[in-house]
């Protein structure tokens, strides 16, 4: 099972549980709807979509409304510090929330508690968390873009706006460069799947592999194809795949995607991710190597 956990942004929404359904182009969670729009709903439906497709179980969604204010998050963090345990998720992944060092180190003590340790997964605000907390090294998988990944590489920051000069100006052009520093930093886990107009799969610090092809430019204007990426990579995991493995289907899947749907910036990502059980035939079973239902549990 996968267990989904970040913040939506709607105000005064409470923390909601339970595992995912789609109706038309909105998600339910325990009778609750919300749309399918760029951020954690994103990723959930990407999830969803992969899970649909591999015969696997639906994720599991933890989330809450939050604003910026922090109300949400700290909803979702009590409730994993208390429930994390009894769930124990063959995959956990942070998204969205606001970060906090002392929360975000219980969560990851608490996985430890689970009856199997799941694979952990970290995106977003949650990666901030991670790497101020000095616990980087208790994830397995980080899916930075080249911003964030300047921010892991900086050993100042402690925050995204905070990153150093010299490191922001390198982003754009030297993300081998940045993925060497985050490492050399001790800033990034085992794996890396760093999104951009290249896509990078990263083990120890060393470059696997690098994804450009298909090139749909417009995906980079489309909020929500960088979450939708962390979702595939989710479903893949939960399905057993090796995760440099399920990185570069991920990052394969996102784009393909955008081709199948001859994506423009006024492109929704629910149309994307419309498009992945097509990918997903003609090509899973191809890039993987092994058809897909031998990985189904």
């Amino acid at each position: 099972m996968i267990l989904i956990a970040g913040t939506l942004p709607i105000k005064d929404l409470p923390i909601i549980t339970g595992k995912v359904e789609k109706n038309g182009a909105d998600l339910i969670v325990e009778g609750n709807r919300f749309p399918c729009t760029q951020g954690t709903a994103a990723l959930i439906s990407a999830a969803l979509a992969t899970t649909s497709y591999l015969g696997t179980s639906p994720p599991y969604a933890v989330l809450a409304g939050d604003t910026g204010r922090g109300e949400g998050s700290s909803e979702i963090y009590r409730y994993l510090m208390e429930n994390l345990p009894g769930t124990s998720p063959d995959v956990l992944v942070m998204h969205y929330i606001l970060p906090d060092m002392v929360k975000m180190r219980s969560i990851c003590e608490k996985a430890d508690l689970c009856s199997k340790k799941p694979v952990m997964v970290a995106d977003a605000a949650s990666m901030y968390a991670a790497k101020a907390a000095g616990i980087v090294h208790r994830f397995d998988v980080f899916t930075p873009d080249a911003a964030e990944l300047g921010f892991l590489a900086d050993p100042e920051a402690t925050h995204p706006a905070y990153i150093a000069h010299h490191l922001f100006e390198a982003e754009n052009g030297h993300v081998p460069n940045l993925i060497e520093t985050a490492y050399r930093q001790k800033s990034s886990p085992n794996l890396l799947l760093v999104k951009g107009q290249l896509d990078y799969i990263v083990r120890e610090g060393k470059i696997l592999e690098t994804i450009g092809e298909p090139n749909v430019p417009s995906l980079e204007a489309i909020g929500g194809t960088g979450d939708t990426i962390t979702g595939i990579l989710a479903a893949l995991l939960d399905a057993e795949l090796e995760p440099h493995e399920a990185a570069v289907i991920a990052a394969k899947t996102n784009r393909m995607a955008g081709q199948f749907a001859e994506a423009s910036p006024a492109t929704k990502i629910s149309q994307i991710i419309e498009h992945f059980p097509a990918v997903f035939a003609e090509y899973l079973c191809t890039w993987s190597g092994v058809c897909y239902i031998d990985y189904v549990k």
